[in-house]
């Protein structure tokens, strides 16, 4: 269903002004519009395999549920698999009957994510979508085993690794990135991909690393011709990760800030809804949104060549 022009209009002011946006209340007003996009049809995963990383906490839990729910048999991604299996037993009770299954790995760590995936590959010959929600912000400049800036390595390079290893499984799927608002606020710093000018701030390499993801998926989608990649952010959300490191922006934003299944939403319904979506794109309560809302932050050309090159050298890609 197409969105009246001042559907649109009313849609796009709320995402330019960040407060109504991205909090409950822009999601309230959305799905009040007319044209807001139909939810999957029940069971619309059934007979399905969906990946989720970083399901033991916030939105990673709420994206299981979410899927789960349709039917969608679902494997868990979990780097403290204690964690992880207390959470799966809380979600079998919230949810009898439901096909859950436990992985452990270290997305950061490339040699683990690769051999995860060899795994994961001879077990789940097809594997419909990945959910990549694993998340770190560290409090001061850490590097994965690789030596990669641990943002870089959780959020995109760790990602990208995967998900070419589990290509033999995933043809024809799709691959989520769970990005971030804070992207709006940060270049592309392609001549910084390890963060190693300047004071590190944990908020700003986060949102860097957002920003890598939403300017990497387009050539990921031309790489991955018959996948449909997305990134997609979820809103000011009450996530562990914004009690944990953004106490001040909590406690201001805390009455409109989403719960973990609102800002799950948008990655559940780009899993499930069908036909599957035009890939690349950056999408944000069911709608693809721009890319950039600042032009000191629009990249060129040449700056997302260079951001390339790193990427492929840093996953190791042919």
């Amino acid at each position: 269903m197409s969105r009246p022009l001042p559907v649109r209009l009313v849609d796009a002011a709320m995402d330019r002004s960040l407060v109504l946006g991205y909090t409950t209340i822009g999601l309230a007003v959305r799905r009040a519009l007319p044209g807001w996009p139909a939810d999957p049809l029940p069971r619309s995963l059934e007979g399905r395999h969906v990946l989720v990383t970083g399901a033991s906490s916030g939105l990673g839990i709420a994206t299981v549920a979410g899927v789960a729910g349709l039917g969608a048999t679902v494997h868990m991604l979990v780097r403290d698999e204690a964690k992880g299996a207390a959470v799966a037993d809380r979600l079998r009770d919230a949810q009898p009957g439901v096909a859950l299954h436990l992985w452990r790995c270290d997305v950061a760590d490339l040699d683990d994510v690769r051999r995860f995936a060899a795994d994961f590959v001879a077990a789940v010959p097809e594997l419909h979508a990945v959910v990549h929600n694993a998340g770190v912000m560290p409090p001061s400049r850490t590097e994965s085993p690789q030596g990669l800036e641990l943002s870089m390595a959780v959020h995109l390079v760790g990602p990208v690794v995967m998900t070419e290893a589990l290509l033999p499984s995933l043809a024809g799927g799709r691959v989520v990135l769970v990005s971030s608002g804070g992207m709006y606020g940060q270049p592309l710093r392609a001549d910084d991909p390890g963060y190693t000018t300047g004071d590190y701030a944990p908020a700003t390499a986060y949102a860097r690393s957002k920003r890598w993801q939403v300017e990497m998926a387009p050539l990921l989608g031309a790489r991955w011709t018959d996948l449909t990649v997305a990134t997609m952010h979820p809103g000011w959300a009450d996530t562990p990760g914004v009690r944990e490191s953004l106490p001040t922006f909590r406690r201001i934003t805390r009455p409109v800030l989403r719960d973990d299944a609102q800002g799950a939403d948008t990655s559940v319904w780009l899993t499930a809804v069908e036909p599957a979506p035009a890939t690349g794109l950056f999408w944000h309560d069911r709608a693809a949104r721009p890319t950039y809302l600042l032009p000191t932050t629009r990249a060129s050309d040449a700056d997302r060549t260079k951001a390339w090159a790193w990427l492929t050298e840093a996953a190791s890609l042919p």
